[in-house]
């Protein structure tokens, strides 16, 4: 697949670039998803998806695809240019615990640093897209119509 950078930036109240994601958005405490927010969206962007994946998890799956899926959304129209904590908007794909939604940061203990990156994508056409695919299946779904995408990359670590 051909995911290239572009000058969409992602940004969040929560935490900075490369900075600590607080408890409250983590599996330990209030598992709350962080507020998103991204701008400077490529021109003939339709809709977005949104997907926080922890590449540092020690986990290698069957199809090949490694680390943890935290969270999968899409079917984000074009004019939304946030998510406020805690979303429970538009359509929830199937994270690596199982569920739909958001799932947060929880690594094995004493498993050190692991990095966060929550990607939002956007994309050239408006796709009405099914509940509960999985970031794998959601990729293959949208790298047709991706026109561009950036990250914010959070870091957390269990005691």
């Amino acid at each position: 697949m051909a995911f290239a950078l572009c000058e969409l930036t992602v940004s969040s109240t929560a935490f900075e670039q490369l900075g600590s994601i607080p408890n409250r958005h983590t599996g330990e405490a209030e598992n709350l998803s962080p507020y998103l927010s991204w701008a400077n969206i490529p021109e003939g962007c339709k809709s977005f998806a949104v997907v926080c994946h922890d590449p540092d998890a020690p986990r290698v799956s069957a199809d090949g695809s490694y680390g943890f899926v935290h969270w999968v959304l899409y079917n984000i129209p074009s004019t939304i240019r946030q998510l406020e904590e805690n979303n429970k908007l538009y359509t929830s794909g199937h994270n690596d615990f199982g569920r739909l939604g958001y799932g947060g940061p929880m690594p094995p203990k004493g498993h050190g640093i692991h990095l966060y990156y929550f990607l939002v994508l956007a994309l050239n056409k408006e796709l009405d897209l099914p509940e509960g695919l999985t970031m794998r299946e959601l990729l293959s779904k949208v790298e047709p119509n991706l026109i561009g995408m950036n990250r914010l990359v959070g870091k957390y670590q269990r005691d």
